[in-house]
């Protein structure tokens, strides 16, 4: 690099060559005055500048931390007003699940004493503290989201099991289960019997409960009436059909109750007993039959009391 000096004191002008390290030289030495230059401009405006400059300063300051702060409570509170409606749920939901409870209890026989729903389990121990991190609003909300979805899958799950029961007890509903008579005995048992009326060996396919005329007949189980009616075999009998391929017949009735089409629950009186029909006295033969085929009925009322 080349520098030329021209002055009215010298007779004819210089030159001057510089290299490259004297450029460099040149130019850290430009660099540092620039810096201590801004350096001493900012401490003296620090020093020395009128006080209404530093309150303007600080008042930007402050005006900003401010903000700042209240940015972070309308964080705060808006993150609290979304977990308390997170809560109000999960404890409207730990609600539906003290009452689900207590219907499993019935359900399934418990005492009412062995599992009391509407108060807080019994705890206590000893007290050991460890030292543990601060919540933050973050790890609060993820286990708020995890205890959720832990309450709605309980809740899946004991709703199922609280419709397997009640399908349960329905299917036990619609057994025959209770005697259709309850006084009298069996004056013919199901099986091979003498024929009273041919005195042949014949299949008795019901059990007959010698009682009075006029003693109710109740259903042994709920279903729908498929006959009430006179038959030349059975007299004035009724049918229930309890669904699932369970048919009852009830025969040699005196009147008769229950229309075809009737809805009856299991103990509904639907008639009373008689000697109408193929008959030698007044009692009750009672049927059950599956898929058509007689059974044992007194099977059936073994197995619901056993």
């Amino acid at each position: 690099m080349n520098i030329i000096l021209v002055s009215n004191r010298l007779a004819k002008s210089r030159s001057i060559t510089l290299g490259g390290w004297q450029i460099a030289l040149l130019a850290l030495s430009v660099f540092v005055m620039v810096w201590m230059a801004t350096f001493a401009l900012q401490y003296t405006l620090a020093r020395f500048a009128p006080e209404g400059l530093n309150d303007g300063v600080r008042a930007l300051l402050s005006s900003i931390q401010s903000e700042e702060r209240a940015k972070q409570q309308t964080y705060v509170h808006s993150s609290l007003d979304v977990m308390a409606v997170r809560v109000g749920q999960m404890q409207a939901q730990m609600q539906r699940l003290d009452a689900l409870g207590s219907r499993l209890a019935k359900l399934t026989g418990m005492k009412p004493e062995d599992f009391r729903f509407d108060q807080p389990p019994a705890q206590g121990g000893p007290l050991v503290t460890t030292s543990a991190q601060q919540m933050s609003v973050a790890s609060l909300d993820q286990q708020l989201d995890t205890l959720t979805q832990l309450v709605n899958d309980r809740s899946d799950k004991l709703m199922a099991l609280e419709t397997m029961l009640l399908q349960n007890q329905l299917s036990r509903k619609l057994l025959p289960s209770i005697p259709p008579i309850t006084q009298g005995f069996y004056s013919s048992n199901f099986g091979w019997r003498l024929d009273p009326f041919t005195g042949a060996s014949a299949m008795h396919e019901g059990v007959d409960y010698m009682v009075p005329q006029g003693t109710a007949i109740r259903a042994s189980a709920g279903g729908v009436v498929a006959y009430s009616d006179y038959h030349p075999q059975y007299g004035n009998m009724v049918e229930i059909d309890h669904g699932n391929d369970i048919v009852t017949r009830y025969a040699h009735a005196s009147r008769l109750l229950a229309k075809v089409g009737q809805v009856v629950r299991r103990g509904d009186k639907i008639a009373e007993v008689g000697s109408t029909g193929r008959s030698t006295g007044n009692h009750l033969h009672f049927e059950v039959r599956y898929k058509g085929i007689a059974q044992n009925p007194v099977r059936f009322l073994q197995d619901a009391h056993g």
